[in-house]
């Protein structure tokens, strides 16, 4: 699923403790010539707060039942991110269809300064302190996901002195 981001790192669910957050459900509509069949469409986060977090999409006749679908798809889509200290090693923009999202690393207190889906997918990852702003479009689906691109371009600095093979302290000096 994320194969153009570079040193992605997946993860197997066994033996993690994740906590699963709701962003959003929708009740959707199919007109059939006998009328309207109503259903649900949910997404969820789900995450470790220590690093590990994924995002999942469940549809179904019931909530309850759309929910437990997702929360099953995002257990399929664990990702690890790198984490500084609670909060992101440097600033990233994300962007998903119309949705854009910038995330900034904070000093410690700052708390999370996010709304509705960034906020729930920052919780879940266990960052403890950061700035974002979402603009363009407010959907659900979309936030989530420009979220999630940004956070898969984090990078720490043990993974730059890899990627350029030179040390840690090189990496620090330039």
């Amino acid at each position: 699923m994320y194969q153009k981001y570079k040193n992605v790192e997946t993860v197997k669910p066994g033996g993690l403790e994740l906590k699963d957050r709701l962003v959003g459900v929708q009740r959707v509509t199919k007109v059939t010539k006998g009328g309207r069949a109503f259903g649900f469409s949910a997404i969820v986060v789900v995450g470790d707060e220590n690093g590990v977090v994924g995002h999942g999409l469940g549809k179904s006749k019931e909530v309850a039942t759309a929910i437990a679908k997702a929360v099953e798809d995002a257990k399929k889509n664990l990702v690890r991110i790198p984490l500084n200290k609670g909060t992101l090693p440097h600033e990233q923009r994300g962007k998903y269809g119309g949705a854009k999202v910038f995330i900034k690393p904070a000093s410690q207190g700052t708390g999370v300064i996010a709304g509705g889906a960034v906020r729930a997918v920052l919780e879940s990852v266990g960052v403890h302190d950061v700035l974002s702003k979402s603009q363009g479009s407010s959907n659900p689906h979309n936030v989530v996901k420009a979220t999630f691109d940004a956070l898969l371009q984090l990078r720490d600095a043990r993974t730059v002195a890899k990627q350029r093979g030179i040390s840690m302290e090189k990496v620090f000096k330039g």
